[in-house]
């Protein structure tokens, strides 16, 4: 049966269908749990696009995915090439046939139903590996995934990867059933500003006990400090010592992208070599990829 005949509801408040905040916890809060004002209606998100691309980073590089790109994120990583997703648009664009960029324009907010319509139609026999969620945060739309990915599983057949911040653990638990990868950021405060250790390490120990496959992608730049990184390494090797790691160099953004004072550079070389050796004391598996879909003018 086609999912377009599925008209499963759900109760949320009427704020939903408005939100274009930031998605913060109070946010997230209005948007999924009723309090007073409720009405019935269908569940959405709020998309940036859906296509069809090679994933240029982490364990998967090379593969072709079925790429969800999820609205908002609750970080502002000072390297982050994405700031467009920090805020929900009015409107989205949607691939038409995988791999062509014939974009169709959307308006937000995306109903359960028609995203089923358009996963179905971008699913060619033989094509994808998997289906990649991506932001953004796609975390932040959990409720939405949690009656989304059961039922697209079961319709494509396609695992499912996850991209994620790597520090919402209570939201990842909602969706962990339905998960076959996750690719896990580990946030340098001295790269990216933001410092989330404890949530890291119970968000990658609910992945592991899942189990499932998980990677910790951790971006460094020229300004990464050492200590950060003897850190992060001990706090993989705490969960397990057999967690592959992948060290990113950063990709410096374009004069007109950067939001920061400062740009963010790529180390040199040399620091890299010293830092895959400084972690491969503590983790078995530490590879150093750059983001390789940058190369290639992927999305």
């Amino acid at each position: 049966m086609k999912f377009r005949d599925y008209q499963r509801r759900f109760t949320i408040e009427q704020e939903a269908e408005k939100c274009t905040c930031l998605c913060d916890d109070a946010a997230i809060s209005r948007c999924y749990h009723p309090m007073t004002a409720k009405t019935t209606v269908k569940p959405t998100a709020r998309l940036i696009e859906v296509f069809s691309a090679i994933q240029g980073e982490g364990l998967n590089v090379g593969t072709r995915q079925l790429f969800i790109r999820f609205a908002f994120c609750d970080l502002r990583c000072h390297f982050c090439d994405s700031a467009h997703t920090w805020n929900a648009p009015t409107t989205c664009r949607i691939e038409r046939t995988p791999g062509l960029r014939d974009f169709e324009i959307h308006s937000n907010p995306i109903p359960l139903p028609i995203l089923i319509e358009w996963i179905e139609r971008q699913n060619l026999p033989c094509l994808h590996d998997s289906i990649s969620l991506t932001g953004g945060e796609p975390l932040l739309h959990a409720p939405f995934l949690a009656l989304f990915l059961p039922l697209v599983r079961s319709l494509t057949g396609l695992p499912i990867y996850l991209e994620t911040g790597g520090h919402r653990p209570e939201q990842l638990a909602m969706i962990l059933p339905y998960l076959d990868c996750v690719g896990m950021d580990l946030k340098l405060p001295s790269v990216s500003g933001e410092s989330h250790w404890p949530e890291h390490a119970k968000f990658l120990q609910l992945c592991y006990d899942a189990p499932l496959d998980v990677f910790v992608k951790i971006i460094v730049s020229d300004q990464t400090d050492p200590d950060e990184l003897e850190r992060s390494a001990l706090l993989v090797a705490d969960v397990s010592p057999n967690i592959p790691v992948f060290l990113q160099p950063v990709t410096p953004l374009l004069a007109s992208e950067q939001f920061t004072k400062s740009p963010v550079l790529a180390p040199s070389p040399e620091q890299v070599l010293v830092w895959q050796a400084l972690m491969k004391r503590f983790v078995a598996h530490v590879r150093v990829v750059p983001q390789t879909h940058k190369m290639l003018n992927q999305l």
